[in-house]
């Protein structure tokens, strides 16, 4: 079997595009490195020249995933400009769409038990992503009177637990889970309540 990571001239990628593959069909902790090695077609002491153990490669692809992440999450706030109920709606749909096309990387963010504060480059991507869903909540908070304001931190991590809890529960099979609604219906009607009881939308939107 030829050497797929030496072919190509960058191995740290392959092994981190081997891990994404056995994380998305084993989990984050059903494979060990030396199965990344030999996915990615190179010798098992080949991985040590760039990670020291296994969570050090999740972490690297949770990295990747946040990247990807942040990336979409500003696209979408970005495109539901000018309206900030649309920015903000967009960013939460985002969520479930990143879910659903990245499951490998999702499950290295968010199912690995790796701290976001692993590393300091870790940590600031994770900080962009949030930072946008944090800047779609401050835009659309304005709309609402001061002494019902609630902090755009809150504001953007309630739109995040709820959009994690609709991916979590009915978007990635969880065994015994179904709903008779899509994912995307529960997380849309999810968020439309919410932002009705702040009084940002009509009660007959």
């Amino acid at each position: 079997m030829p050497k797929r990571g030496y072919h190509h001239g960058n191995l740290r990628q392959a092994l981190v595009d081997a891990a994404l593959e056995l994380i998305e069909s084993r989990g984050p902790t059903g494979f060990t490195l030396s199965e990344a090695a030999k996915q990615a077609g190179v010798t098992p002491a080949a991985v040590y020249r760039h990670f020291d153990g296994r969570e050090d490669l999740i972490a690297e692809a949770a990295r990747q995933g946040y990247e990807i992440f942040a990336d979409l999450m500003d696209f979408a706030y970005q495109s539901g400009q000018p309206s900030a109920l649309k920015a903000f709606e967009a960013t939460g749909r985002a969520y479930l769409a990143f879910a659903r096309k990245y499951p490998g990387h999702y499950i290295a963010m968010f199912e690995s038990g790796i701290s976001v504060n692993r590393t300091p480059e870790l940590a600031a991507v994770a900080g962009r992503a949030n930072a946008v869903l944090e800047r779609a909540a401050t835009d659309l908070s304005k709309h609402i009177p001061d002494d019902r304001r609630p902090p755009a931190s809150m504001f953007s991590a309630h739109i995040w637990a709820m959009s994690h809890g609709v991916v979590e529960l009915f978007a990635r099979n969880s065994p015994g889970r179904a709903s008779p609604f899509p994912p995307d219906d529960l997380l849309e009607t999810g968020i439309g309540i919410y932002l009705r009881g702040l009084g940002l939308i009509r009660p007959d939107e």
